[in-house]
């Protein structure tokens, strides 16, 4: 029997838990290896061989290691195919070039200004660092335009890229979760009917329920 693969870093990173929704969802044997990065681990000589970068997550699978979540969620999805939820990256030419774009949409439009408000509204305090009101100012009004397009959208889809769940809608569970659940930014997506909508679903999946209780336990 193969060994698990393995996840290297802290569930509370929204990279990290990006990863490990994704093997829940395709039901894929883990292991979780912690990195403690308030101690520097992740920029150490061994750490820094199968992350580069010196970020988390790495992943290790047997003899390949990958980092960056949404490569690493690539992969899984293709290897595991056969696995768990086979919609959530189809082998499909014109249902994946839909998920392709919106996996996209969410790392070059989302993800932007999301992350940004994340680490001002739930990082910054924890880490006694000033809260930049100019820049969260900013990033709410960024944020708002994309929502505004998400809606759009989800007004004649289910989800972003058709009919079922997928890889493009996991992808924006980690960051959303924050800015809900502690950025007081609920209304921003309750305040859009499809927004809303989609938002209560896919957080409602079971994959992403036990990601949260990960993070509740560190």
């Amino acid at each position: 029997m193969a060994a698990p693969v393995k996840v290297y870093g802290p569930p509370l990173s929204t990279a990290v838990s990006r990863v490990l929704a994704c093997l829940h969802e395709k039901d894929v044997e883990f292991q979780l290896v912690p990195v403690n990065m308030a101690q520097g681990e992740h920029k150490k000589p061994d750490y820094l061989k199968i992350q580069p970068f010196g970020q988390v997550p790495a992943f290790q699978d047997e003899s390949i290691t990958i980092f960056e979540s949404r490569a690493i969620c690539r992969y899984i999805c293709d290897k595991y195919a056969d696995k768990g939820n086979k919609n959530l990256y189809s082998t499909n030419p014109l249902v994946k070039a839909s998920i392709e774009q919106w996996l996209e949409a969410e790392s070059q439009s989302y993800n932007p200004p999301s992350s940004a408000l994340v680490f001002q509204l739930a990082f910054a305090p924890l880490m006694n660092i000033k809260q930049d009101e100019e820049l969260i100012k900013l990033n709410d009004q960024k944020l708002l335009k994309v929502l505004d397009i998400y809606d759009q959208r989800l007004e004649s889809s289910r989800f972003l890229a058709g009919d079922e769940f997928t890889l493009a809608d996991l992808s924006h569970l980690p960051n959303t979760h924050y800015l809900v659940s502690v950025g007081n930014r609920g209304e921003a997506f309750s305040s859009r009917k499809n927004v809303g909508r989609w938002w209560n679903e896919i957080s409602s999946r079971d994959s992403w329920k036990k990601v949260v209780e990960m993070q509740k336990s560190k």
